[in-house]
């Protein structure tokens, strides 16, 4: 098995302070960290279309730092303050960057995430061979 840690310079304070890699790649998959809507540097919309938005940047931004995009993705589980508030909101922006054929998705309801005022994460498995 073969592990190497996916950390782009922007999010390398990630890394260094939380002790956690944005991804792992082992095998040919790339096991991406959850993101939420904080741009890389350190500011959280107010705005839930802008939060959400910036979710899937920075999850493209990891992917590329893989050398992979969006039509890698195989698996993504999103984590919504508020599901029922957003969810279409949600989908309209995952549509302008997830393409078919569309991986496999579970969105999940939760109270709070470890970003206060943070209303989606998002967290995705990619392949090279996808």
């Amino acid at each position: 098995m073969t592990r190497k840690s996916i950390t782009p310079p922007l999010l390398r304070a990630y890394y260094e302070e939380w002790h956690f890699s944005p991804a792992m790649e082992s095998d040919g998959l790339a096991f991406l960290s959850g993101f939420t809507g904080v741009a890389p540097d350190g500011v959280l919309p107010t705005d839930p279309e802008a939060q959400i938005v910036q979710a899937f940047e920075t999850v493209g931004l990891v992917l590329a730092e893989a050398r992979l995009d969006f039509r890698h993705i195989v698996d993504m589980t999103s984590y919504h303050v508020g599901l029922r508030s957003h969810l279409e909101l949600f989908r309209r922006v995952k549509d302008r960057y997830v393409v078919p054929p569309y991986p496999a998705w579970t969105a999940v309801g939760v109270t709070e995430l470890a970003v206060e005022g943070a209303i989606v994460e998002i967290k995705v498995t990619a392949s090279a061979t996808a």
